[in-house]
């Protein structure tokens, strides 16, 4: 089973992602940081990551995780993609996916890039 990390500081957000991920299995993180000690202990295939969040932002957290593992596999989750997004990719993030999305856009990205389950 795919297993999908889920980083947003809104409990609502993550709450929306695992609805939409029933078929995966999630772990949560509410901030940056926490992203970053939970990637080096569960290893996912695939982390979602919003970019605006407090104690410590996506862009920053997708830079510590890929020094960690270079083939780390990021979403950025973000609906300020067009001032943001340049430095989430730069940081390392494979791809952006602009709020609001549906379940179908999240599913066809996660099997885009880390394969069916």
């Amino acid at each position: 089973m795919i297993k999908v990390m889920v980083v947003d500081d809104e409990i609502a957000m993550r709450e929306i992602l695992k609805i939409m991920l029933k078929d995966f299995k999630i772990i949560e993180a509410s901030n940056g940081r926490e992203a970053i000690e939970l990637y080096k202990k569960e290893k996912p295939d695939l982390v979602l990551m919003d970019v605006m969040m407090p104690i410590m932002n996506g862009i920053e957290a997708t830079a510590e995780i890929k020094k960690i593992d270079p083939n780390a596999k990021i979403v950025a989750i973000t609906a300020y993609a067009s001032s943001k997004g340049e430095k989430v990719l730069e940081a390392g993030a494979s791809y952006i996916l602009k709020k609001p999305f549906t379940r179908r856009d999240v599913i066809k990205m996660i099997e885009k890039i880390v394969g069916h389950s």
